[in-house]
């Protein structure tokens, strides 16, 4: 099968063709027809993680996927042959298993039957991003009426995050430019602030004097790019980057926390059926052939993308 994959450590990632995987145990062999690509492709591909979990080579990339079930391992009995479906690979060792191929495989776990109402691309387009939200949200927990601050809400799990804090009833503020304005607005956001105009930090406090109640933040490799200043004292915050530290948080008086995706059937069936239902907006700004995959890496890779990259695979 052809797959996007790193063929050994420190290599840069390559089509070529591998050995379709073989059903396992407690797992779900399907056709890809679409792959959901995340800035954590880009984190395996580096071997970024391989000193914390064993990685195993050659390393296909892709974690989130939606097709056809090929074929299913003992134990498992809620798909079937034939059953349309999408899921994800979870980040467990050894790391190698991936979805920018032609057949992947997927704990049983994480695979849930595609709803009739949402395409693959779609589907594809939601396990990773929109767990991350659902987490970061668990996290700060806002309850209706309070403002919370998206630093980095133009970003494949922003725009869930958006979403899912506009329907609880919370104010959102997000981070955008001028053109990301009415997108962002019409999604529920309240407040666009231009991150290209000034401190996101002095913007927010502008608006909101006593400061925010909680902040999102996804996006930032340096302390300086995360405008804790945004948030009251007391306040929480939710980070999917590697900072800030608890050190940080502490120090701004914050309760804050990274935060990690859980992708399991439980958190993801609900938000497809949200999305089917037309409740929860799917963004996909770019679909590419499996030939093109590298380019949607080397965009996320860059900070450029808006919304979700998918690759399409096959027919």
């Amino acid at each position: 099968m052809r797959a996007l994959h790193v063929p050994a450590a420190g290599a840069p990632p390559q089509l070529g063709d591998l050995p379709t995987p073989q059903v396992a145990p407690g797992h779900v062999l399907i056709k890809v027809k679409a792959a959901g690509l995340n800035p954590f492709d880009n984190v395996i591909a580096a071997g970024l993680m391989a000193d914390r979990v064993p990685h195993e080579y050659p390393l296909i990339l892709g974690r989130d996927a939606a097709g056809v079930v090929d074929a299913v391992g003992e134990g498992v009995d809620h798909v079937k042959p034939g059953d349309e479906v999408f899921g994800h690979v979870l980040f467990a060792p050894p790391v190698q298993a991936g979805t920018l191929a032609e057949y992947a495989l997927l704990p049983a776990a994480t695979v849930v039957v595609k709803p009739a109402g949402l395409g693959f691309a779609a589907a594809a387009a939601l396990p990773l991003a929109a767990a991350a939200a659902s987490a970061a949200i668990d996290h700060v927990d806002p309850q209706p009426g309070q403002v919370v601050l998206i630093n980095g809400a133009t970003g494949g799990v922003g725009l869930y995050a958006l979403q899912l804090l506009a329907a609880r009833g919370v104010t959102v503020v997000a981070t955008g430019t001028d053109a990301d304005a009415v997108p962002l607005t019409a999604l529920g956001a309240t407040t666009v602030v231009d991150y290209t105009s000034g401190s996101v930090a002095d913007q927010v406090r502008a608006a909101y004097p006593d400061g925010v109640d909680a902040l999102i933040n996804l996006v930032g490799s340096t302390p300086a790019e995360i405008p804790l200043d945004a948030v009251r004292k007391d306040g929480a915050v939710a980070t999917t980057t590697m900072v800030p530290d608890a050190g940080m948080f502490a120090a701004a008086g914050l309760t804050g926390a990274t935060v990690f995706a859980h992708p399991i059937r439980e958190t993801i069936a609900p938000l497809a059926e949200q999305a089917a239902a037309g409740a929860l907006a799917i963004d996909v700004h770019t679909v590419l052939p499996l030939e093109r995959a590298a380019e949607g890496l080397a965009t996320l890779a860059a900070g450029k993308a808006r919304g979700k990259i998918v690759v399409t695979v096959g027919d």
